[in-house]
């Protein structure tokens, strides 16, 4: 097992991960659990989501096993600047299911995606409408506070915006898979969300004046935006 957690020099590399994660996007909750009844990222859209930014500023990601104590998994995560050679890596250690070759492989992906996300610094994307629909009484100080009928009789449901039609449709762009709906900022202002595939449209978001908000992970802006 590694003692050692990095090289005894890593600004280099610690220049590039600074680009890696500018260019960073949220892991999309691409799979559900039926025994929580939620959505999560699977390796597989964690990779998608930083792969891309490794490549391009010359950063090596490996992820391998390691000896721990009997019925425990341990896991390497590392990354490596190719340029210096200097390289960061994070040990995590989890309890195996099952003693059995189909306990090992599920905790493996298991470690594999969170070892990954802390490392890199990934977070996952709600793509689920429903989930944000539930939220109650939220306010955020550079965000929206969607409204839940529950709360206020008289406060209205979240609505689509029709399509085609309206002063918030003329400016927002039609995208595959990207539904909008309506907010209310907790300044009183109309806001419209944006959500669905969000992850792969994020530059079209951005471009019609769409903001990210990290804490309640969704794509917003005030309705009246130009």
């Amino acid at each position: 097992m590694e003692s050692q957690m990095s090289s005894p020099e890593i600004t280099e590399l610690a220049e590039a991960m600074i680009q890696v994660q500018q260019a960073l996007s949220p892991a999309l909750k691409d799979a559900e659990n039926t025994f929580t009844n939620s959505r999560y990222a699977t390796l597989h859209s964690v990779m998608n989501a930083c792969r891309d930014a490794l490549i391009k500023h010359g950063v090596w990601l490996t992820q391998y096993p390691v000896s721990v104590e009997a019925n425990q998994l341990g896991l390497v995560t590392k990354i490596v600047h190719a340029e210096t050679g200097q390289w960061q890596a994070s040990l995590l250690t989890m309890p195996l299911p099952k003693n059995d070759p189909q306990g090992y492989g599920s905790a493996m992906t298991y470690a594999r995606r969170y070892g990954l996300s802390a490392l890199i610094g990934i977070v996952t994307e709600n793509d689920d409408d429903g989930e944000l629909a539930s939220q109650q009484g939220w306010q955020h100080n550079t965000g929206f506070q969607p409204r839940n009928h529950r709360e206020n009789p008289a406060a209205p449901q979240q609505k689509s915006v029709p399509e085609g039609t309206g002063t918030d449709a003329v400016n927002l762009p039609r995208l595959d898979g990207v539904q909008y709906r309506h907010g209310t900022a907790n300044d009183g202002k109309q806001c419209v969300l944006a959500t669905g595939d969000t992850h792969s449209k994020k530059a079209f978001l951005r471009k019609a004046g769409f903001r990210w908000d990290g804490t309640r992970k969704v794509w917003w802006r005030y309705a009246d935006a130009a």
